[in-house]
């Protein structure tokens, strides 16, 4: 199995990341949560989707921490997100089935939540800061000012992402290893929210056009 073949949508506010990044120190801080968001397919292109004609889907979403399963979740978000991928798979000519009724794919969906920790190092941020910190207003006109304590901080910030996983299932019934041949990944910004799951499943399809049954 080769997932190789990938795809990358950024959110079109990022386009314009070098242009900005010579006006402001926080060039993304402006965007909407859609600019932020980033698309990412990745399919095995050995794989002919044409000859899978029925699938299933979990019932619910996994939430994984840090590379650990923490459970399944079935909230009004995650709802939206499974509809949407009946909705979209089932425009492209595939047919759900209960998963006791020998389906070809099988459809995961994980929520998944890494914490990463990293140093800021304070000098090379002080010359910036300088400016919105105005000695004038305490009465001190032409003094400088530093902090000697204070050169490096410690901070940590929770990434989240939404993975959808596509596995053939077709194949494993013949005595093959359960392989996924398919899966969308979705960064950035106000991910989980049931008002924009349609259009950010939908995002993912437009990537993956090859995803059709014969009778599309």
């Amino acid at each position: 199995m080769k997932l190789g073949n990938n795809s990358l949508l950024l959110g079109s506010g990022l386009l314009f990341f070098s242009l900005l990044f010579s006006c402001t120190k926080d060039p993304i801080k402006n965007l909407s949560n859609d600019e932020s968001r980033i698309y990412i397919t990745n399919y095995d292109s050995a794989v002919n989707f044409s000859a899978f004609a029925t699938y299933s889907i979990s019932d619910s979403v996994a939430v994984i921490k840090n590379g650990q399963l923490q459970g399944k979740t079935k909230t009004e978000a995650d709802e939206a997100f499974i509809q949407a991928i009946k909705d979209n798979l089932n425009a492209r000519g595939y047919r759900l089935v209960a998963k006791d009724e020998q389906p070809d794919l099988g459809i995961n969906i994980s929520a998944i939540y890494n914490n990463q920790t990293g140093v800021l190092s304070y000098p090379s941020y002080w010359g910036y800061y300088n400016t919105f910190w105005d000695p004038y207003y305490w009465g001190y006109g032409g003094y400088d000012y530093y902090f000697p304590y204070l050169t490096y901080a410690v901070y940590q910030i929770t990434e989240g992402a939404l993975s959808i996983d596509m596995v053939d299932l077709k194949n494993a019934n013949t005595g093959k290893k359960i392989e996924g041949i398919w899966s969308g990944l979705i960064r950035g910004e106000g991910i989980l929210q049931a008002s924009t799951a349609a259009s950010q499943v939908k995002t993912l399809f437009d990537q993956s056009p090859y995803l059709a049954t014969n009778s599309h």
